[in-house]
């Protein structure tokens, strides 16, 4: 129990401290390529299918999606992509006929996204 601990430490410090080094220009490349088609450009779920899921796709420039950004970083992003309970954004996606390619997400992925929506939502506020 006390290992699992101390890793799980360890591990929360290499995410926090790891943000620092996040690509902006892959982070934006990921969300343009990725997350667009539901979020929008601007992230306020202007997306065409962003009324197209259920529940529909969240405004990401919320004050409370902004929170949750910050105090828990790369986990919020790292869970809704990689979503192990639920199928809500490939049957979306499915449903409405956009074939989008797998991708075999890094966590440096995880990281730049994570930084790349921070520093939009920031702007927008």
């Amino acid at each position: 129990m006390k290992v699992l601990f101390i890793a799980s430490l360890g591990i929360v410090s290499l995410i926090q401290t790891s943000l620092s080094f996040a690509d902006n220009v892959n982070g934006k490349n990921l969300y343009l390529q990725r997350c667009t088609m539901c979020h929008g450009v601007d992230l306020k779920a202007t997306g065409p299918l962003a009324n197209k899921s259920n529940p529909p796709t969240p405004d990401l420039t919320t004050s409370a999606f902004k929170k949750r950004l910050n105090d828990y970083p790369g986990v919020i992003v790292s869970s809704i992509i990689l979503r192990p309970n639920g199928d809500l954004i490939p049957r979306t996606l499915r449903e409405n006929g956009v074939k989008l390619s797998p991708y075999a997400w890094r966590i440096k992925d995880l990281r730049d996204l994570n930084e790349y929506m921070g520093g939009v939502i920031s702007k927008k506020r």
